[in-house]
């Protein structure tokens, strides 16, 4: 592992900071913590911690002797120093004179000495840091170090390859009593450099914030170098089959698998992240991938992320492709009654209250593909295969030197169930989509962005298709929520397939279509060309009949319904002159969102249509504005306004219906009107 302390950048932050009033301590401190945050295989997402030893003024401008370490939430590779609140330091040393402390009175007590009481919550480890003297003490989760420490003889191990420069601290969870085991081993041994934890991390300090960061780095190389000099090649390998199913073959199946069913109907649905390259394929295919997925996680820090590790599923074969969705589900409900039993078992160990969190895999080993990372979001979701990528970094080395061994699943229980974590997942309440993917055709234009904007607010990613790519890209970017433009001829099969194939490969499937592009043509129809006519249904009728077909197909191999939205217009119901060219298709896409309520409502799967008229778009200009009034011998103001309400209806109020109808979990072969009041166009 590089060093990659630089004297100049050190330099710079400090002088940059210091124009902020942010002292030089606080200043290096951001800067190691940056550099340590950075690389993956030290720190992943909101892991790790570091600290220093200095001085900060509170309100009142008294001065005190603080300790400066990471908060609750924040990123190590992206620390500003508020990311670092300072905590009385003397308050937390008396505490080590006490017997024990539960984690809610260390969570009281170190918020209670917070100089500035609006901080995030310090670090869980924040009194082992204090308890240790030294200025500055760094704390990473090297998969190199865990490598070292996930075997049953790991204390031996620890010692021949670290020898007595570094001290070792059994396991013990996070917290109060951790603190003082590590503070007891410095003390027997005032000249090491840094503690190695069981089955955890290590742990280095210094005088100053180059020598901590120095002896990290040297130490994790330490541990590479040994494994790299006395590593054992594995090479037995899986049986592949001679054809192997693509990834977006499995993914449908896979997503709708680990989907967590509420009861009659509905589920929390996952995203799920594909995640491969020739190391990670390599290690998949080992023959023995199934029994190291099924001993743990290489540090339990990661139970908050992928559980008590990881799913292995057999490689698919592209011929048996048909039997494979079973195959899912059989693991998944393996790895669902093992996670009930681990849950039962341990929870039955005291009379803590405890609720069983969900019993699906966060992370799913494939042999000859690579793995899928699964969470509530994308953002889990790659964070569930960021973490995959580094606990294959720990095992490999861990089966390089010996046998991986992590912490038992009874140890690992506590901080899984751990009344601190318990406490974060209950703030973090899901919007209604939360989980679900939508595809909106014609998402660059007015209705179609505000479409997607307004599901991806309420908690979906947004896959905005539109004949202008750029188009396409800036409506996903103001949707937001991870959303994905995508540039594609609708009325061409092979483009609209790509689309969707494009869903499939970011977020793993699909749950909502909003079939809403169109366009217009006029004239009489008795005088209409065919072309126009032909060249009309092949947008506004035969386009969403691919869109639905597509969107079908991955809902029925996913098999957790989904829904289907048709933009209709007022024109299926109440045909206006010179329009129907563009009215005729539209009715029959009209009774074409029925047809599909009929045929698949079995499948949990709900079809619906909004009936709108008259929003200003792309396709309703202010030329073709100007040309229906006229058509209709109004003023264009009355012609926008003209309806019950007397008010214009805007995009954002179809956007509304579609939405709607999206959450409205028991409607389906429903027709919404969003026109501000024609009765002309009400459904009889």
């Amino acid at each position: 592992m590089k060093n990659l302390w630089n004297d100049d950048d050190a330099e710079k932050i400090v002088a940059d900071y210091a124009k902020k009033g942010v002292a030089r301590d606080l200043a290096l401190r951001v800067y190691t913590t940056r550099l340590l945050g950075g690389e993956p295989r030290l720190v992943l997402h909101g892991g790790g911690n570091t600290s220093c030893k200095t001085k900060a003024t509170d309100l009142v401008g008294d001065e005190w002797d603080v300790l400066c370490v990471k908060g609750s939430g924040w990123d190590m590779g992206v620390i500003e120093p508020q990311g670092l609140p300072a905590v009385k330091l003397g308050a937390l040393l008396k505490a080590r004179s006490l017997k024990k402390l539960s984690d809610e009175d260390m969570v009281a007590l170190q918020r209670a000495n917070l100089i500035d009481p609006s901080s995030p919550n310090p670090s869980v480890e924040t009194l082992l840091h204090a308890f240790l003297p030294h200025k500055f003490v760094d704390h990473t989760h090297s998969t190199a170090v865990l490598a070292i420490v996930d075997q049953d003889d790991s204390e031996a191990l620890s010692k021949k390859v670290f020898g007595s420069r570094m001290g070792f601290v059994p396991y013990i969870m996070p917290g109060f009593e951790l603190a003082k085991a590590a503070a007891d081993v410095f003390d027997a041994d005032p000249a090491v450099e840094g503690l190695i934890l069981d089955k955890h991390g290590i742990f280095t300090f210094g005088d100053d914030a180059k020598q901590a960061y120095d002896r990290m780095i040297h130490y994790v190389n330490v541990a590479e170098d040994f494994i790299a000099s006395h590593g054992k090649p594995r090479t037995e390998k899986v049986a592949l089959p001679a054809r192997l199913a693509k990834p977006a073959d499995i993914a449908p199946m896979l997503r709708g698998a680990v989907a967590v069913a509420r009861g009659e109907g509905r589920f929390d649905r996952m995203i799920s992240d594909f995640r491969t390259s020739d190391a990670i394929v390599d290690f998949i295919n080992s023959a023995r991938i199934a029994d190291y997925a099924g001993r743990g996680v290489s540090t339990p820090d990661l139970s908050i992320r992928i559980k008590t590790g990881p799913m292995a599923l057999p490689a698919p074969d592209a011929d048996k492709i048909g039997d494979y969705k079973s195959v899912i589900r059989q693991h998944v409900e393996t790895f669902a009654k093992d996670y009930r039993a681990y849950f039962e078992t341990n929870d039955a160990l005291d009379d803590v209250k405890r609720t069983m969190l969900d019993q699906m895999p966060r992370l799913t080993l494939v042999p000859g593909l690579g793995m899928f990372g699964h969470g509530r979001t994308l953002k889990d979701a790659k964070i569930a295969s960021d973490v995959g990528e580094m606990w294959i970094e720990a095992v490999r080395g861990a089966e390089a030197v010996g046998n991986f061994r992590p912490l038992s699943k009874a140890d690992l229980f506590p901080l899984e169930y751990w009344s601190l974590e318990q406490a974060k997942l209950a703030s973090n309440k899901p919007k209604p989509l939360t989980g679900q993917v939508v595809l909106v055709t014609g998402g660059a234009g007015a209705i179609g962005a505000a479409t997607a904007k307004l599901f991806a607010d309420n908690g979906a990613h947004a896959v905005v298709v539109d004949l202008d790519a750029s188009r396409a890209a800036e409506a996903a970017k103001q949707a937001g929520n991870n959303s994905i433009g995508i540039g594609a001829d609708i009325t061409d099969p092979v483009q609209m397939r790509a689309a969707f194939d494009k869903a499939v490969a970011v977020y793993g499937g699909l749950d909502i279509l909003v079939s809403n592009a169109g366009a217009a043509w006029e004239g009489r129809i008795g005088e209409l060309d065919d072309a126009t006519l032909r060249k009309s249904f092949e947008l506004n009728f035969f386009a969403h009949q691919s869109a639905a077909q597509n969107a079908v197909r991955i809902m029925l191999e996913q098999g957790t319904g989904g829904v289907l939205l048709f933009n209709t217009s007022k024109q299926a119901i109440n045909p206006g002159p010179k329009f129907g060219a563009y009215g005729i298709p539209k009715a029959a896409t009209l009774f074409l969102s029925r047809q599909f309520a009929v045929d698949y409502g079995a499948h949990g799967i709900r079809s619906n249509a909004v009936n709108a008229d008259r929003i200003r778009s792309g396709l309703l200009t202010d030329a073709m504005i100007a040309s229906r009034s006229s058509a209709r011998g109004v003023s264009e103001k009355e012609y926008m306004s003209g309806n019950l309400l007397g008010q214009e209806v805007t995009a954002e109020d179809v956007a509304q219906a579609f939405l709607h109808q999206a959450l409205a979990e028991r409607t389906t072969a429903n027709v919404t009107t969003v026109d501000g009041g024609n009765i002309a166009a009400a459904l009889r």
